[in-house]
C-alpha cells in the first residue's frame, strides 16, 4: 500500500459568508485569515498549495503573499464544487491523483493534521480520507454544531472506517463519559475520482436531513475512512470565533 504520488492541497476560499462577512480576510494578529490557513498548509509539505478564490481580493491578498490563487466561480454551492472547478484549471491534463481540501477558517490547524488526513488514503479501497480528534469536553457531545463521526478505532488503530457522521451523540454510550465520542474535523483528501463523482451526486435524503456533505458520499457507496488525531482546530464561524482565534495566536 501506497499513498497518492502527486496529491494537491486546494483551499476554498470565499467572502460571502453569512455569520462573518469577508471571513478570509479577517485580521488575525496582523495577518489575514486565509493567510494562516495557507502558511499551516504549504507547511505540511506534502504536495503543491492553491487557494479557490471566489473573489480577486481573496487572491490579490494570497498572491501579494508569494502564494497561488485560482478564481473560481462565485456560485458554486460548496468548496468541494470550488476546488474541482480549481483542479480542472490547474491540471486539465489529470496527473494529480489525490486533493486535500483545507476549509479557509480553521487558522489554528496544525499542518500534522493536513498530514494525517491523506493517511487513510494508503489503503487502495479508500475513497475519501478525514480526521477525528476525540471529545474531551462532555458540553460538545450533545452539541449539535460539534459533528460526531462513529468510528471504531479497535486495538490502537489511528485509522478506521467511518460507518456515520452525526450532530447526535454518536454511538450511544449508555451515559458513560469514559467511552469515547469522537469530533469531526471537516478535513478532506479526496482521490481525484472521488471528487469527480461527488460533485456530480444529486444531494442525498440523510445530508440533507443531518446537513452533513459528507454523508452524500457515503449514501452513494463511497468509502470513507478517518484518521485520529489529537485536537480539534478552532473554527471562525462568528465574531467571538475570530476573537478567541485572536487570543490563541497572539500567545
Amino acid at each position: 500500500m501506497a499513498l497518492p504520488k502527486c496529491p494537491l492541497i486546494l483551499i476554498p476560499a470565499r467572502l460571502a459568508s453569512t455569520r462573518l462577512p469577508d471571513k478570509p480576510l479577517a485580521d488575525i494578529c496582523g495577518t489575514p485569515m486565509i493567510l494562516h490557513v495557507w502558511r499551516r498548509a504549504v507547511e505540511a509539505d506534502i504536495g503543491p498549495v492553491a487557494v479557490a478564490c471566489a473573489e480577486p481580493a481573496v487572491a490579490d491578498v494570497v498572491e501579494a503573499a508569494g502564494g497561488q490563487a485560482v478564481l473560481t466561480r462565485p456560485e458554486h454551492p460548496s468548496g468541494s464544487d470550488r476546488i474541482f472547478e480549481a483542479l480542472q484549471r490547474l491540471d486539465p491534463e489529470g496527473r494529480v491523483d489525490a486533493v486535500v481540501n483545507v476549509q479557509c477558517d480553521v487558522p489554528t490547524l496544525e499542518p500534522a493534521a493536513i498530514r494525517a488526513v491523506i493517511q487513510p488514503l494508503a489503503e487502495p479501497s479508500v475513497d475519501i480520507g478525514t480526521i477525528a480528534a476525540e471529545i474531551d469536553d462532555t458540553a460538545e457531545r450533545d452539541d449539535p454544531n460539534v459533528v460526531k463521526a462513529a468510528v471504531a478505532f479497535a486495538d490502537g488503530r489511528k485509522i478506521a472506517r467511518a460507518l456515520y457522521f452525526s450532530r447526535a451523540a454518536i454511538p450511544w454510550d449508555q451515559g458513560d463519559p469514559a467511552q469515547p465520542l469522537y469530533h469531526h474535523i471537516g478535513l478532506y483528501a479526496f482521490r481525484r475520482a472521488a471528487l469527480e463523482r461527488f460533485v456530480t451526486l444529486p444531494h442525498s435524503p440523510l445530508e440533507e436531513r443531518e446537513k452533513l456533505e459528507q454523508l452524500r458520499a457515503m449514501e452513494a457507496g463511497l468509502r470513507i475512512d478517518v484518521a485520529l488525531v489529537d485536537t480539534s482546530p478552532l473554527t471562525v464561524d462568528t465574531p467571538a470565533d475570530l476573537e478567541r482565534a485572536r487570543a490563541f495566536l497572539s500567545s
